[in-house]
């Protein structure tokens, strides 16, 4: 019986659990400047169909679908920057869950890119032409 009004309240949408764990997560979140990221994208989808879509909440300065160095294909999210935050808002509003070249998108403000650590240096060989490998030990 527990288990029947337990399923009951997840139906009708009154579990509290459920709003206050999911409905924040895409909703809530204000825009703080104007560039935007944009997830979801289909694997056709170019910097021009973007830009079409994204267009008519304001002026765009770019419409940037990230793709692969070695294929080239669209890697599913991209970037849409406006001139101000009002357009970014109102494009958020109207684009966020919605259908793009028949995927759906979610649009979110875009975080600062976190820095990179250093790329590491190839160990130097010692003079024999063997160098250590520290998981395994000694590589010819």
């Amino acid at each position: 019986m527990a288990f029947a009004s337990s399923f009951r309240r997840v139906l009708t949408g009154s579990s509290t659990i459920l709003q206050s764990q999911f409905s924040p997560v895409r909703f809530n979140s204000t825009v703080t400047s104007p560039k935007l990221f944009v997830s979801g994208l289909s694997r056709l989808t170019t910097d021009e169909k973007l830009n079409e879509a994204f267009s008519p909440f304001g002026q765009l300065l770019e419409a940037k679908v990230i793709t692969d160095r070695v294929s080239g294909r669209s890697k599913g999210f991209g970037f849409v920057t406006y001139t101000t935050l009002e357009e970014a808002e109102k494009a958020r509003e109207g684009m966020n869950a919605k259908f793009l070249d028949g995927w759906v998108i979610f649009v979110d403000p875009a975080k600062p890119r976190e820095p990179r650590p250093p790329p590491q240096q190839e160990p130097e060989s010692s003079e024999t032409g063997f160098r250590t490998n520290k998981t395994i030990g000694w590589c010819g």
